[in-house]
């Protein structure tokens, strides 16, 4: 009996990069001196706190998936204040992601994988990876929306 198959790597690939693309629109979308300080109510954190984290989680997968070893972040790093570098960052992960994930093997998808947050499969880490990603971006849209800036059309990945 085969299995049917419902998104292959490339697709999944192409889903991934499409969510990568909205969230830097959405990055440059904030007033420049807004993007690391405001936020909505304590203790929610700045939009850009928020983007150095799908960062380092969205570096973290890329790396799991292709070595097998899922080390925690240091989560004090890569919180820094500056847009310029966080678009540096954002877009060499990017290139990274282009350049090598069809190096990741098909079975990674089915294996069990120990994530610093628990045992899932690698198809389950690499959805919990988007859909950390799309949590924190429509927190972005609220704040944008707070400060009465219109964000990016989120079908439009």
């Amino acid at each position: 009996m085969t299995q049917a198959v419902i998104v292959t790597p490339e697709g999944f690939l192409k889903h991934w990069l499409g969510h990568r693309r909205l969230t830097r629109r959405v990055i440059e979308a904030f007033p420049e001196d807004q993007l690391f300080t405001f936020s909505a109510a304590e203790p929610m954190r700045p939009f850009g706190a928020m983007a150095w984290e799908i960062q380092q989680v969205s570096e973290l997968t890329l790396n799991g998936m292709l070595t097998g070893e899922w080390t925690e972040p240091d989560w004090r790093k890569g919180t820094g204040t500056d847009r310029a570098e966080l678009l540096r960052e954002w877009d060499a992960l990017t290139a990274r992601l282009e350049q090598e994930f069809a190096k990741v093997s098909p079975e990674f998808f089915s294996q069990m994988h120990a994530l610093p947050w628990g045992e899932m499969s690698g198809w389950d880490a690499a959805i919990y990876n988007i859909d950390n990603e799309i949590h924190h971006r429509g927190q972005g849209y609220v704040y944008l929306r707070a400060l009465g800036t219109e964000p990016p059309a989120f079908y439009e990945r």
